[in-house]
C-alpha cells in the first residue's frame, strides 16, 4: 500500500510527493523500493501488486522497474484501507482463486529480513490451511503511545494466537499496563490471509461494499476496470481494514514476531532510527557543526553546511524553500501545522 501522504513528514512528505517515495534515510533507497525488495524474498517480483493514487502512478514505475502497469492498483481518490484491499483482493482472485495474500505498508523499515520472511511464510502456511485473518504483531520494547496494540489470551502457548481484541493508541499510564500485563503487542498493519477469506470477510462485515465491487467481477484485469474503478471506487466507504473487518470478525489471528520494526510515522520515529554523534543528534543529508546542542534531529536535501548551536530536542528540516524548526515533542502537532502555515503564507504548502 503506497498511496499515503504521511503529512506528519511535512515539509518533505506532500500531496505531491509523499514518503514512500523519499530516501528518509539517506540509504540510497526510497522506503518504497527498500518494502519492494523485501517482499521480493518471499513473493515473485511479477506478483506484487503495488496499491496507490492515480496521481503518483509515474512515480512507482520509475522507482520500481521490475513491475508492469498490469500490476499498479490505482485508486482514483483516497478511500482508506478497505476498499483499496478489497480492490486488490478481486484482482487477485480472478487470477488465482486460491491465491494467497500479504498486505503491507510501503514506509515501514524492518531490519532483520530473514525474520521477516520467516514470519511471512509461518502466516501463508497457516492461512493455507485455515479460514483466517491474520496479522503480525510485534512484540513490545516499551509502553509506546504511538502505536495500536494487539491483545491475545493470558494462557496462550499456541505459536498463532486468537485475536482477543484491538487497542487503540493508549496513553502511557495505559501502555504501561499493557507492557505489564505481557499479553499485548503493536500492531504492525501487516496482514495475511487467503483472498477468499478477506472475500468472505467483506461479503459479511462491509454487505454494501462488497456488493459494489462484485459489481465489476466481469472486468477485472481487463481493459473494462479502469472505467469500472473511476465510477464506483468514489461511493466506496471511506474506512480502514482494522474497522470495517478485523474489529468484527472472529477469526483473526496474531503471530507475535520480534524483529526491529519501526512504522516511520512521524520525525521521531525516524529519529530512534538513525544513527547518532555523542551527544545524540542525527544528521540526514548536509553536514552539521553542532555545538551545545542535543538529541536533535536535522534533515536536509542539500549538501548544506550547517551550524546548530544551543538548541536541545528539536526537529530541523529543509526542503526547498521550507524551513522547520520545531520541537520533538510537538512532533504530533505537524500535521495541522500545515493548515495554518498554508493560511499564513497565503498557498496550499502540502
Amino acid at each position: 500500500m503506497a498511496g499515503g501522504v504521511g503529512s506528519r513528514f511535512w515539509p518533505v512528505s506532500t500531496q505531491a510527493f509523499p514518503k514512500q517515495f523519499h530516501d528518509l534515510l539517506g540509504s540510497g533507497q526510497t522506503l518504497l523500493q527498500q518494502t519492494f525488495n523485501r517482499l521480493q524474498k518471499s513473493v515473485p517480483a511479477n506478483q506484487i501488486l503495488i496499491a496507490t493514487n492515480q496521481k503518483y502512478k509515474e512515480f512507482v514505475l520509475q522507482q520500481l522497474p521490475k513491475i508492469t502497469e498490469k500490476q499498479l492498483v490505482l485508486e482514483p481518490n483516497m478511500r482508506n484501507t478497505a476498499p483499496c484491499i478489497l480492490y486488490a483482493a478481486h484482482k487477485i482472485a480472478n487470477q488465482n482463486p486460491n491465491a494467497l495474500m500479504i498486505i503491507t505498508p510501503s514506509d515501514h523499515i524492518i531490519e532483520d529480513e530473514t525474520s521477516f520472511t520467516k514470519a511471512i511464510e509461518t502466516s501463508f502456511y497457516a492461512c493455507g490451511k485455515e479460514n483466517l485473518l491474520m496479522t503480525l504483531g510485534i512484540k513490545p520494547t516499551a509502553p509506546n503511545t504511538g502505536f495500536g496494540y494487539i491483545q491475545f489470551p493470558k494462557n496462550s502457548s499456541a505459536e498463532i494466537k486468537k485475536v482477543q481484541q484491538f487497542r487503540e493508541k493508549p496513553n502511557l499510564e495505559t501502555a504501561k499496563r499493557f507492557i505489564s500485563e505481557g499479553n499485548y503487542l503493536w500492531n504492525a498493519g501487516i496482514f495475511i490471509w487467503s483472498a477468499k477469506s478477506i472475500l468472505t470477510a467483506f461479503e459479511k462485515h462491509l454487505p454494501k461494499m462488497s456488493q459494489l465491487f462484485a459489481e465489476g467481477n466481469h472486468c477485472w484485469n481487463t481493459d473494462f476496470e479502469d472505467d469500472f474503478i473511476k465510477n464506483q471506487y468514489p461511493k466506496a466507504e471511506n474506512i480502514s481494514i482494522d474497522f470495517g473487518i478485523l474489529e468484527k470478525a472472529n477469526n483473526v489471528a496474531v503471530l507475535p514476531v520480534s524483529f526491529h520494526w519501526n512504522d516511520l510515522g512521524t520525525w521521531g520515529s525516524l529519529f530512534e532510527k538513525l544513527p547518532k554523534d555523542k551527544y545524540n543528534n542525527a544528521t540526514v543529508g548536509g553536514s552539521v557543526l553542532f555545538k551545545d546542542a542535543h538529541n536533535n534531529m536535522v534533515h536536509t536535501q542539500s549538501k548544506k553546511q550547517i551550524i546548530i548551536e544551543g538548541l536541545n530536542d528539536y526537529i530541523v528540516v529543509e526542503k526547498e524553500n521550507v524551513l522547520l524548526i520545531y520541537p520533538k515533542d510537538k512532533e504530533q502537532e505537524i500535521k495541522a501545522l500545515t493548515k495554518e502555515a498554508s493560511t499564513f503564507f497565503g498557498k496550499d504548502i502540502l
